[in-house]
């Protein structure tokens, strides 16, 4: 009965906040509610120390060994979830920000800038976004991901190139070129994606797995595959 009473109270704050339509696999059992009520208290508890540099995020939970860098330069929405190892670094022009209920994997790492002679721009997440471990977001020439988009593993973005026009100068005193990425909402993006400068994906696309995307304009229900990426098909809407 008391499993029953917090399973059912769980799904309802969940439906609330997150997915209207979520409930609990019925093979869940007490142990596994349990412990999972356990690491969000925890995880919650540890979000209790941003108190001590000004603030309080609503709904905050922060893993083991989360870093915050440059932290006046990062905003937070409500009910962000920082996993074990991230770091979040809003070093840059503009500013770190996540919307409402976005989840950042363990180990990954949301870098505006590593420069401080030449400072990135911004990197900027819509409400209800889930990256997968191990991923890499440069802001350097600003990345914006959009509401609901979904992310595996190991993502890769990088929002910057080096030019390499001379033979006489080392490439790194050649400068770089900056254009930004963007990813539009609802957006399903596999594991192991690498993503470089200027490009633009749609709205509803979604990148297979292992995909190399070095360049283009995708249009909106593209499906993304490949190396280097090309449109494999487009989505179609269901009779």
């Amino acid at each position: 009965m008391l499993n029953q009473l917090l399973t059912n109270s769980i799904e309802r704050i969940v439906r609330r906040a997150k997915n209207p339509n979520f409930r609990f696999d019925p093979n869940l059992t007490s142990s596994m509610l349990l412990s999972l009520i356990a690491d969000q208290c925890v995880s919650r508890l540890r979000a209790f120390k941003l108190i001590f540099r000004g603030r309080l995020v609503k709904g905050l939970q922060l893993g083991n060994r989360v870093e915050l860098k440059n932290f006046s330069r990062i905003e937070l929405g409500s009910g962000i979830k920082l996993e074990n190892g991230v770091v979040l670094d809003g070093l840059g022009s503009g500013k770190l920000s996540l919307d409402d209920n976005c989840s950042i994997g363990a180990y990954s790492r949301l870098v505006i800038s590593t420069s401080y002679s030449d400072l990135g721009k911004f990197i900027k997440f819509g409400k209800n976004v889930g990256l997968g471990e191990f991923s890499y977001i440069g802001g350097a020439g600003g990345v914006s991901i959009g509401s609901g988009c979904i992310i595996g593993q190991y993502l890769s973005i990088h929002p910057e190139n080096h030019n390499f026009d001379s033979l006489d100068m080392p490439i790194r005193h050649q400068g770089v070129t900056r254009l930004g990425v963007k990813i539009e909402e609802n957006v399903w993006i596999g594991a192991k994606v690498t993503i470089t400068d200027g490009v633009r994906i749609g709205k509803g696309s979604i990148v297979a797995a292992g995909a190399v995307i070095s360049k283009g304009i995708f249009p909106e229900n593209s499906i993304i595959g490949g190396v280097p990426a090309k449109i494999i098909r487009s989505r179609k809407p269901t009779l």
